[in-house]
């Protein structure tokens, strides 16, 4: 029987067979670990752990690859609000990640890289970004992806450039040359932690959190793989911002098939941390209760 699997960018169910006989390669965007992983993120590391799971059933190696990103706004403000170091926050959030998954049963995957290990694959991809026209250096120290020079930006989500206005999901920044540009590298702030920053030729600094998946990708299964995949809300603007990067890198196609699973819902919006209507893994769970910040769970957390 033929698999078949629905594609995102072609926006339809296509036969899947892998660029190497026998092989599948796939990436997944991880966890950004400054916080307990909620049952969202949950759902969608069990949605890909069965697509691998399918996969090696079907008599397929797979090389299986989730990231964990170690380095973000969130990530610096959390660790400076806790007065913790950023390596001392990201530790302790990845074990409770990993011991969360464990108890559901979810599979590790092959190989889960952190984002501050590729920092030199990072730089070198925007190096390669600039040379090309599509980089460009703000006044400030920022280094910009620009947007309207790559013709196939929102192929994946289907979003027309004309249509996309400042301020829906895109920073204004009086720095870009267009509102819809992104930032690759951000220059280091005074009042943020050395360990955050990273010498580079642009300044000191740390990347932007899309060229981060396009450098572990990259570097770990090639210039283009069979399936990338990770939560609907990623389509856009995380997903379209690394096909650009990417391809507009090396001029060769990212990921054949583009993968993503819906949300948990709670009172008909999406689960989120940024609305407090999340439960974390395991804060629920009658043998190994977890405290919770979200006041969704302060009432079980108080009735048991």
């Amino acid at each position: 029987m033929t698999l078949k699997i629905y594609n995102t960018l072609a926006r339809r169910l296509e036969a899947f067979e892998p660029l190497e006989p026998g092989h599948v390669r796939m990436y997944v965007c991880g966890m950004t670990i400054y916080d307990l992983c909620h049952i969202g993120h949950a759902r969608m590391m069990m949605a890909f752990d069965i697509v691998q799971r399918w996969l090696k059933v079907s008599g397929y190696r797979v090389t299986y690859v989730r990231n964990i990103t170690d380095i973000d706004d969130k990530i610096i403000r959390r660790a400076v609000e806790r007065g913790i170091t950023l390596r001392e926050l990201t530790r302790e959030m990845t074990q409770a990640m990993h011991q969360d998954i464990a108890a559901l049963g979810i599979e590790p995957p092959t190989v889960e890289p952190r984002a501050t290990d590729y920092v030199p694959q990072m730089l070198g991809l925007i190096e390669r970004l600039e040379s090309r026209g599509l980089a460009y250096r703000a006044e400030g120290g920022d280094v910009n992806f620009a947007v309207r020079k790559f013709p196939g930006y929102g192929k994946l989500s289907g979003k027309s450039l004309d249509d996309l206005r400042a301020g829906e999901r895109v920073a204004v920044d009086s720095e870009k040359n267009d509102p819809l540009d992104f930032v690759l590298w951000k220059a280091a702030k005074p009042d943020e932690p050395a360990e955050a920053q990273w010498p580079s030729d642009y300044g000191p600094g740390r990347p932007g959190w899309h060229i981060e998946c396009s450098a572990m990708c990259g570097a770990l299964l090639g210039e283009t793989f069979d399936i990338h995949g990770g939560g609907a809300d990623l389509q856009f603007p995380h997903h379209e911002n690394e096909i650009a990067q990417s391809e507009g890198a090396t001029g060769q196609p990212l990921a054949r098939f583009w993968v993503h699973n819906g949300f948990v819902r709670v009172d008909n919006e999406k689960m989120s941390k940024s609305l407090g209507n999340f439960f974390t893994m395991m804060c629920c769970s009658a043998t190994t209760p977890k405290p919770c910040v979200s006041s969704w769970c302060a009432p079980i957390t108080a009735a048991r």
